[in-house]
């Protein structure tokens, strides 16, 4: 098992009129995290193109434990769990800012060949170098379960994607749809008279099941699943132009100062 450790650093750009770091600048400084783990095992994104392979994300889970400002250090420590068949992947990340703990994340991965992304068995020298285990202690991370089950009104969020927000895959990078899911209930808030920016991350999920291409309209549509406490549970479908649900997201957020606009919106 290769447990990697490094420093990892937050652009100004990642914080909000708030001064704390948004869910989906969390996400990508997961997915920086991801690439260093791999580069220091000797896996570059360089290392893949010459080979013809990528991973892409199939799943990823985050819980947040606490909120972080501009300036503060923050770190990373990342390994690979499981590999399984030698296609997919379990890789863990912990964050921390200032020495203590900011973020977990799961993320489950699938070897492709490229440029088809056709699914299969990754290396023998890759599954070698990414020796897989559980450090003690640690195991995935898992959402918390709602205290109350229920079915709110759908918000519905439609946007055209750009050109210019296509990562190195063609496609929509996998932190945007956190991005997008923030931002559906961003409008909720507004609409109901309350700061958008009081919006805080608690936890989140997203399963990816298409890639999203410039320039097709996408559609969120948005419901409330659940809640515990102060903090509501939704459930947003992603769809393309053409209909196909191009991943779900499940978001737990919770509006700081203790309005419980979310929880009955």
């Amino acid at each position: 098992m290769n447990v990697v450790e490094f420093p990892l650093s937050l652009s100004r750009h990642a914080f909000g009129p708030r001064d704390v770091a948004r869910a989906g600048h969390l996400w990508r400084l997961c997915q920086d995290a991801a690439i260093e783990g791999s580069s220091r095992l000797g896996w570059p994104p360089t290392r893949y193109a010459e080979i013809g392979g990528a991973f892409i994300v199939r799943w990823m889970g985050v819980v947040h434990h606490r909120e972080v400002g501009f300036g503060v250090p923050v770190s990373g420590r990342t390994w690979v769990s499981t590999f399984q068949r030698g296609m997919m992947t379990h890789r863990q990340i912990r964050v921390a800012a200032g020495g203590e703990p900011l973020l977990s994340a799961t993320q489950r991965w699938v070897y492709v060949a490229m440029p088809e992304m056709r699914p299969g068995r990754a290396p023998t020298e890759l599954l070698e170098s990414f020796a897989a285990g559980m450090p003690d202690g640690e195991s995935d991370v898992v959402l918390p379960a709602p205290e109350v089950e229920e079915e709110g009104p759908e918000h519905a969020f439609s946007f055209d994607l750009w050109h210019g927000w296509m990562d190195p895959l063609a496609h929509a990078n996998h932190p945007a749809y956190v991005d997008w899911a923030d931002e559906a209930l961003h409008r909720v808030l507004g609409e109901a008279g309350v700061d958008p920016q009081r919006l805080e991350a608690v936890a989140e999920e997203v399963i990816y099941r298409s890639g999203a291409i410039a320039p097709e309209r996408v559609t969120l549509r948005s419901r409330r699943i659940g809640r515990r406490e102060d903090v509501a549970i939704f459930r947003h479908s992603v769809e393309g132009s053409d209909g196909r649900e191009l991943a779900e997201v499940i978001t737990h957020r919770r509006v700081t100062g203790g309005d419980d606009v979310l929880t009955r919106s």
